[in-house]
């Protein structure tokens, strides 16, 4: 099907593994613009010719991202539709494609993102936490010095995180992951809808130990989601606090504030604590 599209950039999730996840939506644009900008024009080449696109290929990786982000602006502004993919997933998640959108933005010219793959979201739907918020933090450092210091300072987040890892790292940064954030839940999510797709949720204390007993399970690409940290809040430490703040002259909701914060404590539970306190009723 022939679709008319206006001047624009047309952000496109390709498949991270199984083609037929590609929208009709993806595969209409792809099939109708006259620029495809590209992470690898080689990788990207046999999707497109299945497609039919016969849009011009044009490079844009990261090593030259910038400068393609430019000519992007300029055959924009000049009145052509151009679609930006990557090798796999959604664009500008770990993969090229921000500057050129950040591009696009400062020129004041229109971007068009399509919903479609990305491994992330995936991994995290087969997930199972049932924490309300997530943190897509991608790779972590490759040096376990510095990928722990990262990881330290994720310790204290409710929300579920997010990594993605490759195969000659993940002994190491699972052995990380344990050692910085203790007892938790991990989600192993290995070549998400390939052949060989692999989904399993253990403890991840145990998970060094699962992944070492077979070499085969340390293959392919990775998403890790790990649970978030479970905040245990201490009443009695929390009215303590409360109340000096409120002999302090604080006011209720400001106290409760502070409290919870010092204290791990429920704000919520914290503030009518010091709503009964100031009405005397405590």
């Amino acid at each position: 099907m022939t679709i008319e599209l206006k001047a624009a950039l047309y952000v496109v999730p390709t498949p991270i593994g199984n083609l037929a996840d590609l929208t009709r939506r993806a595969a209409d644009v792809l099939a109708a613009v006259p620029w495809i900008a590209a992470e690898d024009t080689r990788h990207s080449g046999p999707l497109l010719k299945q497609l039919g696109a016969t849009g011009r290929l044009l490079p844009a990786h990261q090593h030259n991202e910038q400068a393609a982000a430019q000519r992007i602006v300029d055959i924009v502004r000049a009145g052509e539709a151009v679609a930006l993919i990557s090798d796999a997933g959604t664009p500008g998640i770990s993969d090229p494609g921000a500057r050129v959108v950040a591009a696009m933005h400062a020129a004041g010219l229109p971007v068009v993102p399509l919903p479609g793959a990305c491994a992330a979201v995936t991994a995290l739907s087969a997930a199972g936490f049932l924490a309300e918020q997530f943190l897509f933090h991608g790779f972590l450092p490759s040096k376990s010095g510095q990928r722990r210091q990262v990881l330290a300072g994720l310790r204290g987040q409710r929300a579920a995180l997010v990594f993605y890892e490759a195969p000659h790292r993940i002994l190491e940064t699972v052995a990380d992951l344990a050692a910085e954030l203790g007892e938790r839940t991990l989600l192993v999510a290995r070549e998400l809808s390939k052949l060989y797709e692999s989904i399993v949720r253990l403890p991840l204390q145990e998970a060094h130990a699962w992944l070492s007993a077979d070499s085969n399970r340390q293959r392919g690409e990775f998403v890790l989601v790990v649970s978030g940290a479970e905040v245990t809040a201490d009443a009695a430490e929390g009215e303590r606090v409360l109340r000096l703040l409120l002999a302090e002259g604080l006011g209720s909701k400001q106290a409760a504030r502070l409290a919870a914060g010092i204290s791990g404590g429920a704000q919520k539970n914290l503030y009518e604590l010091a709503v009964r306190l100031k009405n005397g009723e405590e």
